[in-house]
């Protein structure tokens, strides 16, 4: 059973896939660039669940702050080249310095794990790259815990406000993540 951080980075580098994903988002060279959110919680999730067979990517989140630069059609020239060159994947390529729109009541973020922490649900605040030497690094504002034992809550900051916990319940409904994972654990407090 994964447990900590660097159980988690092992099981992205034997993920032939994930390794890939990462090496193809390296080389775009964007400012504070992760793959993030649904397709390494799901690689967790089906470890800790003993799944043999990897629950298909909805998409690969590709997410990165850049606050100079907050044109939507650079990341959608981004999204279309990646797509290019692999278009197996769904990609949805964000940049996190004009994201806080589409939170209710958000101060624009500071940077990309700034972003990440502020996600709706806890097992989703995850982000991976590759650094410089080709290692992985993981980005884990709030931590492993929730993840790694299959527990759902909304982050800190979702539960500041009614508002974001609505959005946060209205994922949990239509996601219907339990009916994949049944370990699964919802706790709202």
């Amino acid at each position: 059973m994964l447990q900590t951080v660097e159980d988690i980075k092992r099981l992205i580098k034997s993920d032939e896939q994930l390794m890939l994903i990462l090496s193809q988002v390296q080389t775009l060279c964007l400012p504070d660039c992760w793959i993030c959110a649904g397709i390494l919680r799901a690689r967790v999730w089906d470890y800790q669940s003993g799944f043999i067979t990897k629950t298909p990517a909805r998409d690969v989140d590709v997410v990165y702050f850049d606050p100079n630069h907050l044109d939507y059609d650079f990341e959608q020239k981004i999204q279309h080249d990646l797509s290019v060159e692999n278009p197996s994947v769904k990609w949805e390529v964000k940049n996190e310095a004009r994201m806080h729109t589409h939170n209710p009541g958000t101060e624009p973020y500071t940077s990309t794990i700034d972003a990440i922490a502020k996600f709706p649900e806890t097992p989703t605040a995850i982000g991976a790259r590759l650094d410089s030497n080709d290692q992985i690094v993981l980005a884990a504002p709030l931590g492993v815990s929730d993840l790694v034992s299959m527990i759902v809550r909304p982050t800190p900051f979702c539960a500041e406000s009614e508002e974001r916990l609505i959005i946060y319940r209205k994922r949990i409904s239509t996601k219907k993540w339990q009916k994949r994972w049944p370990m699964l654990r919802f706790i709202e407090a």
